[in-house]
């Protein structure tokens, strides 16, 4: 499968989507990013400077400080595909990314969305 549109979405592009997504079910903004962080090891300045320069999925994973150790432990389907059997470690991480402002959205504890 060629996942090479969903690694040149601009990440500024999608990231709204998933703030709607949460306050949509009663979550904040400040969950979402908190999620961003714990996933990548990213920090408010790196992020907003990320989404000023609208920079893609691609670069968005690759710079990267540091992928949680703990992101193994996120497991289950979305969009279609269990996630623990994605090869593509970059569409691993996007789905990663995806399934973690879904269980926030479902209204999972944080706790547990950040494999605590």
């Amino acid at each position: 499968m060629n996942h090479s549109r969903i690694y040149k979405m601009i990440f500024a592009g999608v990231y709204p989507h998933y703030i709607n997504k949460a306050e949509k079910k009663g979550r904040t903004k400040k969950e979402v990013d908190e999620i961003i962080f714990w996933l990548t090891g990213y920090d408010e300045k790196s992020l907003k400077k990320l989404l000023d320069n609208k920079v893609n999925f691609e670069t968005f994973f690759a710079k990267a400080p540091q992928l949680n150790p703990n992101a193994t432990k996120i497991t289950g389907v979305i969009c279609g595909y269990r996630i623990e059997e994605i090869e593509d470690e970059l569409m691993k991480k996007v789905r990663y990314l995806d399934k973690l402002v879904d269980e926030l959205a479902k209204g999972k504890a944080m706790d547990k969305i950040l494999r605590k």
